[in-house]
């Protein structure tokens, strides 16, 4: 049972040599007007000063905790080691190089999940952002759980660093498992399926996360592996979602579409053939 001092929510955030985004994402928790958290950094072995940026704000503030892995173990081994040991009933979730940008983002998604007790996940908006800040666009995900479902063998329909869960469920489902078994790129999609299979789905139409876009870092073997582990998840959950079909074939559309020669001028064509046989873009 949670006693009296125990955070509400635990926010969880991994780095890894993030020096110079580390502090705006930390800031950003820092400054919600909801206060009844624990902020887990869990250091994935960095070796630029992103451990000295953390130490500083723990000095100033008792509601971080910092954990390090002595070697790195990727993304998804830190997530669990950070959320098994947190001590919220909820938990959130922010990437090192994402800030949140509404700071009442945390008190809308605890009032939410504390009134309508059988949803387990909540979501939001994104802003995207290049690497210097500037925004590219912006982009809402469908809103309500039988929208979510209809669409989320087609694609991701959570953004990472918006996401707010109840841990509970987290622990039913067994946590995040992408460095396992056959799945990896996706491991935060795979855990969105699985708690679904347990209870509801929300995306708040407000914009709650300034996310950052690493264009420079997009290569066509990474594009490659994304759609295969995307292919998987769809053949694993194609029992529990709608859509199967329809989402397994935009993924290898989707692939061939890399390979196009010139792709850059055949995407106007090619996203309104997509339009038209899919629907509009989650």
């Amino acid at each position: 049972m949670m006693n009296c001092n125990s955070p509400i929510v635990s926010v969880v955030v991994a780095t890894y040599n993030r020096e110079k985004y580390v502090k705006k994402a930390i800031e950003s928790v820092l400054s919600q007007t909801y206060k009844n958290i624990e902020l887990i950094i869990i250091d994935d072995g960095s070796t630029d000063k992103t451990p000295e940026i953390i130490f500083e704000f723990l000095k100033k503030d008792q509601r971080i905790i910092i954990l390090k892995n002595e070697i790195n173990l990727g993304l998804t081994k830190s997530l669990n080691k950070a959320i098994g040991s947190a001590k919220g009933k909820y938990i959130a979730r922010l990437d090192d190089d994402d800030y949140w940008c509404d700071e009442n983002k945390m008190k809308k998604q605890v009032d939410f999940l504390e009134k309508n007790t059988d949803y387990v996940l909540t979501g939001g908006g994104i802003i995207r952002i290049d690497e210097n800040g500037k925004e590219i666009n912006r982009h809402l995900q469908p809103e309500k759980d039988e929208d979510i479902r209809k669409v989320i063998l087609l694609d991701d329909a959570f953004v990472h660093s918006s996401v707010v869960f109840k841990k509970s469920v987290w622990e039913l489902s067994g946590g995040y498992d992408g460095y396992g078994e056959d799945i990896f790129f996706s491991e935060d999609w795979d855990l969105w399926l699985k708690l679904g299979k347990i209870g509801k789905f929300y995306n708040f139409q407000e914009y709650f996360v300034c996310y950052m876009l690493w264009e420079g870092n997009i290569s066509n073997r990474n594009i490659f592996y994304n759609l295969i582990m995307a292919n998987k998840l769809r053949k694993r959950y194609r029992h529990d979602y709608p859509n199967f079909l329809k989402g397994f074939f935009l993924g290898w559309v989707s692939y061939l579409y890399v390979f196009l020669p010139s792709n850059r001028f055949l995407k106007p064509i090619f996203s309104k053939i997509k339009r038209i046989i899919f629907g509009p873009p989650v």
